[in-house]
């Protein structure tokens, strides 16, 4: 028996012999429905949100120069989706308060908007 399976819209073709030698083609397609997607869509910006803050926090540990136009785009994006996490655990070393408070952001972000996707699913 061979199985071919497609996806988003899950098609699945089966090809296998009968009991007296024929051959067998059996098919179905299954479309995913919109909640799904949307689920996959907040997952999405989930992501997105958490690789900022990851971008943002790789920079800092790595040096980057703070007068950069990137640098500044960046922490300008960053500060706002890290909401009340930054400053929230003072450490005397800002590199590791930056990789402790936003890791903390961008873990949230992941956690809370894989919540909703499970509820929207």
């Amino acid at each position: 028996m061979f199985e071919w399976r497609n996806r988003p819209q899950m098609a699945v073709i089966r090809v296998s012999f009968t009991r007296s030698g024929e051959l067998s083609i059996m098919s179905r397609v299954r479309v995913s429905g919109g909640r799904s997607t949307a689920a996959r869509v907040i997952t999405g910006v989930g992501a997105v949100i958490a690789l900022i803050e990851v971008i943002y926090i790789l920079m800092i540990l790595l040096g980057a120069n703070a007068t950069n136009a990137f640098v500044e785009f960046m922490r300008a994006i960053a500060e706002p989706l890290a909401l009340f996490f930054p400053g929230l655990f003072q450490l005397e070393n800002y590199q590791v308060g930056v990789l402790i408070n936003y890791g903390l952001a961008a873990v949230f972000w992941l956690v809370l908007t894989g919540l909703i996707a499970r509820i929207v699913r």
